[in-house]
């Protein structure tokens, strides 16, 4: 029986600092914000880590939910399991105000034809100045998050919709693009994490790829967390369907 007690702690133990050297670009607690979070121990109550700021802990409870699952808070074993988008094998899904749109086979799409020769989409990371622009041009603003050097579904995702002359045709006629990224070794400006980092508290944005489309005055018309399978086709397709609400 003794040894059977002895197991079991030990097993609990296991449990709650497997967790540990986790790494979240933003972890959002309650009204608190922190970036460039290494998880360092997980126990039933708190997640300790280190960040930009120091050293800090936050109650599990104050997480979103999706992070309780992800930290098995309040869960039986059966149930502990963490919440993940589709593709990506590292990241919780961030929240859905409205669920995504299932897109139709893609081949029921007529592929728009290439963009003008020679024309480079503009990512800018200003939103209030994209959102301006946006009004005067009577155009949606699609803003994207991601983690270019380190996620691989992002970088799927820029590789196989967003660098394709498809979508760069559409984007070029329909769209202003802004982009909010959150790398681990591309050096970035104390500014410009700052500002990334207030953006995805202000949209909930915990996982990437996760893309949002706004209309001019700033309201959001739908998201998608996680990689979209069906190429630039169906995400062309989500987007208009999301612009038609």
């Amino acid at each position: 029986m003794r040894y059977k007690l002895i197991l079991s702690l030990l097993v609990a133990a296991l449990t709650f600092t497997v967790r540990a050297g986790e790494k979240f670009p933003v972890l959002h607690a309650g009204t608190d914000t922190y970036t460039n979070v290494t998880v360092t121990k997980v126990t039933a109550t708190d997640v300790f880590f280190t960040c930009t700021s120091g050293m800090a802990n936050v109650k599990v409870k104050d997480l979103s939910p999706e992070l309780q699952k992800h930290f098995s808070f309040g869960l039986p074993k059966s149930q502990a399991k963490a919440v993940k988008p589709a593709g990506n094998a590292t990241q919780v899904q961030a929240p859905s105000p409205r669920p995504p749109a299932t897109p139709p086979p893609a081949q029921k799409l007529a592929q728009p034809a290439p963009a003008p020769s020679g024309v480079n989409l503009l990512w800018r990371n200003d939103l209030p100045g994209v959102l301006k622009q946006a009004q005067t041009e009577n155009k949606p603003v699609l803003v994207i998050f991601t983690a270019s050097d380190w996620c691989l579904p992002c970088a799927q995702f820029d590789r196989d919709v967003l660098s394709t002359p498809a979508f760069a045709s559409y984007a070029h006629r329909k769209l202003l693009l802004v982009k909010a990224d959150f790398p681990r070794h591309t050096p970035q400006s104390a500014e410009l994490m700052q500002a990334n980092a207030a953006l995805a508290k202000q949209f909930l944005i915990t996982g990437y790829p996760t893309y949002v489309l706004l209309n001019p005055k700033g309201q959001e018309l739908g998201r998608q967390a996680g990689y979209l399978d069906g190429g630039p086709a169906a995400l062309i397709i989500q987007l208009d369907e999301f612009d038609r609400h």
